[in-house]
């Protein structure tokens, strides 16, 4: 992975001046340095993708710091996050990088689109210990193609905002202004930066549409999706789990917003997210499972005063068995985590992922609204709630009704998944509904959890099982393996004993 820092600066103007205004008094001290012949070459693709999310992707040499620079931005004013990579070879930009961008670009060409020659004047600000607190630099551009321009970059370095703030008083007294370009690549292209395809967020105000509330709640998910896309590659943590959650929330809202958006037209993206959901899940389970095993083997105890058999040895051999996993797969985290992690970026640099990435963009750039969705939101998001909720409540009663045993297990697993419709429906709802969507969330993010609690420990149990079987086929002691399953058992029992009461909080009104 390609060197990573954070990068803040200011560009300006350069008026009716030719340099550098005088700099001196702003710090203890200042130091001017040669200048540097810079050669930059900057890629994108034809439709200029890394543009148009405020990404830059060059080649530069001639400077300090000769190589490719990816520059990301954030959510912090004038600052990007920078990532290097060795100068190396022209071309194809390096694969760190491009895995950094990979949920944009979704596999198209990366090719040079400017070249810029620039000429750049630097000088230091200093503390009174010598050290640099920023540079300011007097860059003399040429764009080929585009036109040829000066300006001045201030980059801090151990500064803080309070000296940027007193080196742009500085370079206003001197008729110097703030650049309205948002870097040299965009200057260069004349200002060109196209909307990114899907569009960009908007958090929907209290008197918008039904159409305009699905759209913004799907455009989050697609945005955290795309995201987390760098983060799950390089193995980031918990990032599995949360682009998991994004596509689910996305599918969900497809479902509860059927009246809203044509769901002939987004089924078959529903069914896209599905697959993904269950790519990112094989890694994710595999890691809750065996957490939760782990869990479970350090409860028993080899040394209990109340059973006389020594356990040491029987404990040894569960854990030999649960880390050899199920036929088929593994519940040992550790050992397997390369082999997960190989697949799920397999399938992230596949063609069908980045069609999926796609199909969501135009989703969002011409949506398949039904007449509901030029509706004010408060009335319709009302009805997808109760519409939700009485699912969940057919869901809920249909599964208390039976007696314990597997056929509950299979319907309170179908009742989580109703809540965990709802709650996102709930979440989708909060910029219009507000308080009242934000509590109704909140009920059902407890029972979905209790409900999450009971399901892993029915697949906990049935997983211990099968090894159970295996282990007694080899004449080992089954012992260990059977309290698992009883503290599991005694887990679901407290779940659903809890159920009702839970139920009656979710269910509540307001």
């Amino acid at each position: 992975m390609g060197r990573r820092l954070a990068e803040t600066e200011r560009t300006y103007e350069t008026g009716p001046r030719n340099d550098l205004p005088d700099l001196t008094g702003l710090t203890a001290g200042t130091r001017a340095l040669p200048p540097l012949r810079l050669n930059a070459v900057y890629y994108d693709t034809a439709h200029l993708t890394l543009t148009s999310h405020r990404i830059t992707l060059r080649r530069r040499e001639g400077g300090d710091d000769d190589g490719w620079h990816l520059k990301l931005p954030t959510d912090r004013p004038d600052t990007r996050t920078e990532i290097h990579a060795p100068l190396g070879a022209p071309g194809t930009p390096p694969e760190d990088l491009r895995a950094e961008v990979a949920a944009l670009v979704r596999g198209r060409i990366l090719t040079p689109i400017v070249r810029l020659r620039t000429v750049r004047s630097r000088v230091l600000l200093l503390d009174d210990q010598d050290r640099t607190l920023a540079e300011v630099a007097y860059d003399q551009v040429n764009a080929k193609p585009g036109p040829a321009w000066s300006e001045i970059e201030v980059e801090l370095y151990a500064g803080d905002e309070a000296l940027l703030d007193a080196v742009e008083r500085r370079l206003g007294d001197a008729g110097v202004t703030r650049s309205d370009a948002p870097s040299k690549l965009v200057r260069a292209l004349g200002g060109r930066r196209p909307e990114p395809a899907g569009g960009r967020p908007e958090r929907p105000g209290p008197d918008a549409t039904a159409g305009a509330v699905a759209l913004a709640y799907l455009r989050a998910q697609l945005t955290a999706i795309v995201a987390l896309d760098p983060a799950v590659r390089h193995a980031g943590e918990d990032a599995v789990h949360r682009m998991r959650v994004a596509t689910r929330r996305a599918r969900s809202a497809l479902k509860s917003f059927g009246h809203v958006l044509d769901r002939a037209e987004t089924d078959p993206l529903g069914a896209e997210l599905k697959w993904l959901a269950e790519v990112l899940g094989a890694e994710r389970d595999r890691e809750v499972l065996a957490a939760r095993l782990a869990r479970r083997l350090s409860e028993l105890d080899p040394d209990d005063p109340d059973d006389p058999s020594d356990r040491g040895p029987a404990l040894d051999a569960v854990r030999r068995r649960l880390g050899e996993g199920p036929p088929g797969g593994t519940w040992n985290a550790e050992a397997h985590a390369a082999d997960a992690h190989t697949d799920v970026v397999r399938a992230l640099d596949s063609a069908r992922y980045f069609a999926l990435l796609d199909a969501f963009d135009g989703l969002l750039a011409a949506p398949p609204y039904l007449p509901a969705a030029d509706r004010p939101a408060s009335q319709v998001v009302a009805d997808v709630l109760g519409h939700d909720r009485r699912r969940l409540r057919g869901a809920v009663r249909a599964a208390l009704a039976l007696p314990p045993g597997q056929a509950r297990d299979v319907a309170l697993h179908e009742a989580r998944k109703a809540a965990k419709r709802a709650r996102y429906a709930g979440e989708a709802a909060e910029p219009v509904l507000g308080a009242e969507a934000a509590g109704y969330t909140a009920r059902m993010k407890a029972l979905q959890q209790l409900l999450g609690e009971h399901q892993d420990s029915v697949m906990c149990r049935a997983a211990v099982a099968r090894v159970r079987g295996r282990a007694e086929a080899a004449g080992e002691d089954t012992a260990p393996y059977e309290a698992i399953e009883r503290a599991e058992l005694g887990i679901a029992a407290r779940a659903e004993e809890q159920l009702p009461e839970v139920w009656s909080a979710a269910e509540r009104e307001g």
